[in-house]
């Protein structure tokens, strides 16, 4: 079997890329209908009424992901999953039939998008470190790119699908849609073989559990780099349903066939960048500093292009260096930490990651309803090259990083570590993390004890 796919050869991990693949084919249709509905139907071309319905739905990370990062590290991850997807089929069935019905309001869109935010919010920790149940250590970063490929080929079918239902279908339909697919996620979890679940243990309750996860991560530079790089991108940077919705809407006088295209067209060089991933044994640090570089670069093309099919090509490369830089950040980071301590780093950092929306997506909506759809693009471009900039000199300097470069045969960047192994200062850094960890659970201890 190919490098590319070697977790396939684990059955658990089979039905749950399977199920999870018609799952996100869904719930990117929701997105783009959600989106198209409050920018054509809700409101007159408003960028900020698009803004305001993505912080809410995702907002309540900022606020729910800790606990939720704890309940992953405590309960059985995959029952856990099956009560959060059917509370979102249950969402999608509801803004469905109110749409049908003709009654949707506005602030009926914003209801649903808050509690959709929250099941999402305790669903991300438990199905992002899910996978390190299905597989050995030794398949985890394969695994961890086969989920973005599952997540980003979904981008490819789901947006176009999206557009082709609202046109002939309406968008009320898109919603009943999302909430069937959800049924092919618990049909998986239910008919995956327990005995073949990789052994977990589970962390008892205690207190101080949430205090516990950040001083892990406060002690660790390198998650901490990949934290501020992928939390700055994300909240200028990664707001693709909102700028395409504007470009396609206001610059080039599109409709939502065109609008889904342009989210798929972006998922080629996504899958693209999410497959090259699941290929790396060990993706690093410098990898995600050096793909948010690549895409500021993208990006700044990107907002440029002068006519709606320029536009559509600039996109696959955007989506290939935004999805190599989440996917590594995110293999990095599960395949560095304690396994205790999983659920809780992975949910700081989705509260980075996925709680910068809120506070961006208004933002880049006001620039694009005030300024322009290309500046809205631009404001994601300067600051992603400013934030890997920064990153890349703080980490020569702090790591006693070597950059050179060559130009024979294949031009490239070259990082070197001149008194460590390539693949040691992460290494080295968890291991005084871990040591740390181990002395507070031991003065813990002898404190009860005595």
């Amino acid at each position: 079997m190919s490098p590319t796919f070697a977790s396939f050869r684990y059955v658990n991990y089979r039905l749950w890329f399977a199920g999870a693949l018609v799952a996100n084919v869904g719930t990117w249709m929701q997105r783009v209908a959600q989106d198209w509905l409050v920018l054509t139907v809700l409101t007159a071309d408003s960028g900020v009424a698009v803004g305001v319905t993505t912080a809410l739905q995702f907002g309540p990370v900022l606020f729910l992901s800790a606990w939720a990062g704890v309940l992953a590290d405590r309960v059985d991850r995959r029952r856990l999953l099956m009560a959060t997807q059917v509370a979102q089929a249950v969402l999608a069935a509801g803004l469905g039939a109110l749409v049908l019905s003709g009654r949707a309001e506005l602030w009926h869109v914003y209801v649903f998008a808050g509690v959709l935010g929250c099941v999402t919010a305790i669903d991300g920790p438990a199905r992002q470190t899910f996978v390190a149940d299905m597989v050995p250590a030794d398949r985890l970063s394969n695994a961890v790119g086969l989920n973005s490929a599952s997540f980003n080929a979904a981008r490819l079918i789901g947006p176009g699908l999206a557009g082709l239902a609202i046109a002939w279908l309406g968008i009320g339909w898109v919603f009943v849609l999302n909430a069937v697919t959800f049924a092919a996620t618990i049909l998986a979890l239910t008919r995956m073989r327990r005995s073949e679940l990789q052994p977990v243990a589970h962390v008892a309750r205690a207190s101080g559990q949430i205090r516990e996860g950040i001083a892990y991560v406060r002690g660790r530079s390198d998650i901490l780099v990949v934290m501020v790089v992928v939390g700055v991108v994300s909240t200028f940077g990664l707001n693709f349903q909102l700028t395409s919705a504007l470009m396609a809407r206001t610059e080039f006088g599109r409709g939502p066939q065109e609008y889904g295209v342009l989210g798929s067209v972006l998922a080629i060089g996504s899958l693209g960048g999410a497959l090259l991933a699941a290929r790396r044994e060990r993706p690093r640090v410098r990898l995600v500093i050096g793909s948010a570089l690549g895409f500021g670069v993208a990006s700044g093309v990107m907002a440029l292009m002068p006519t709606y099919a320029t536009y559509m090509l600039a996109t696959i490369p955007v989506g290939f260096t935004s999805l190599t830089m989440l996917t590594a950040a995110n293999a990095t980071l599960q395949m560095s930490v304690d396994p205790a301590m999983r659920g809780r780093v992975v949910a700081l950092y989705m509260v980075v990651f996925l709680g910068a929306t809120p506070v961006g997506s208004p933002l880049v909506g006001w620039v694009g309803q005030t300024y322009g759809a290309r500046w809205a693009i631009g404001i994601g471009a300067l600051a992603s090259l400013v934030v890997a900039g920064a990153a890349a000199l703080w980490a020569i300097r702090h790591w006693d990083l070597e950059i050179g470069y060559t130009v024979r045969s294949r031009p490239h960047l070259q990082v070197r570590y001149p008194h460590e192994g390539a693949d040691t200062v992460g290494d080295e850094i968890a291991a005084r993390a871990d040591a740390a960890l181990a002395l507070r659970g031991q003065q813990a201890t002898d404190v009860t004890a005595v």
